[in-house]
């Protein structure tokens, strides 16, 4: 009879609780009527989202942060999906030098870049902090997933498709509208989606550059001072982790689905 728990299984679950276990946490605390996350839990309430919907100020940073992540995702993916096309259609010249150079941002600490990017808006182009310099880094950190990600899908189907759309008299623009974007969009709808999570949820980029418009992670992190907006704080936090599962688990499935389709 096969071993169902094997030393390496139960490792892989007590890992996975040790990793995962204080995340899902925030969602129970947000459901208690006490001020302070401790056990005991006091009892059951909703009053904590109720005071999160009635926060002004949270939810217009959160209404920055989806802004920002919105107009992020679709520049990063619009630049990106040229950008794998050019490394993966042709050979350029220093083509490893160009990917290495763009994927730098995915192992420079981010904290790096953003005094880099500080000192260079503000002490030398002398340009005012605000949720554009947010969205400009955010594109600069997001631009290395949307390429791997559309990478991936563009390596993964048959080149000679694209070589008979040519043959038959389409020009280029024709066989990227015809023929390479409908194949890759699996792996565009789930750059989209990875690039919004990585914006909505980065803090290190924006409080650096952020002005006077926060960002929701700058604005919860400057909230975890008062004790008494904990648990507003747990509340959105909660909602926001129900989110941000559902669209990574939907970006996974969507490059899972780019990669491994086959065309007819």
């Amino acid at each position: 009879m096969r071993k169902i728990f094997t030393p390496l299984t139960l490792y892989a679950i007590l890992f996975t609780v040790f990793l995962y276990g204080p995340v899902l946490l925030m969602p129970l605390f947000s459901f208690n009527d006490n001020t302070f996350a401790v056990f005991p839990l006091k009892g059951f309430t909703l009053k904590h989202y109720a005071s999160m919907a009635a926060n002004g100020s949270m939810l217009g940073a959160l209404w920055n942060s989806l802004v920002v992540a919105t107009i992020v995702a679709v520049i990063a993916t619009a630049v990106g999906l040229p950008t794998a096309i050019a490394l993966t259609r042709y050979r350029l010249r220093g083509g490893g030098a160009i990917a290495a150079a763009l994927m730098l941002p995915l192992v420079v600490p981010s904290i790096i870049f953003a005094v880099a990017l500080l000192v260079i808006l503000v002490r030398i182009l002398n340009v005012e902090l605000s949720l554009l310099t947010v969205g400009a880094s955010h594109v600069f950190i997001c631009l290395p997933f949307a390429i791997m990600v559309l990478m991936s899908r563009l390596e993964g189907f048959d080149k000679s498709l694209e070589e008979a759309s040519r043959d038959l008299g389409e020009d280029g623009w024709g066989t990227f509208r015809r023929v390479t974007l409908p194949l890759a969009w699996p792996a565009v709808i789930s750059s989209l989606l990875m690039c919004f999570i990585i914006s909505f949820d980065e803090f290190v980029m924006a409080f650096f550059l952020s002005g006077t418009d926060p960002t929701l992670p700058v604005f919860l992190f400057g909230q975890l001072r008062f004790p008494n907006k904990l648990p507003g704080v747990l509340a959105l936090g909660s909602l926001i982790l129900l989110v941000s599962t559902i669209l990574v688990v939907a970006a996974e499935l969507l490059r899972r689905r780019g990669v491994q389709e086959k065309p007819a």
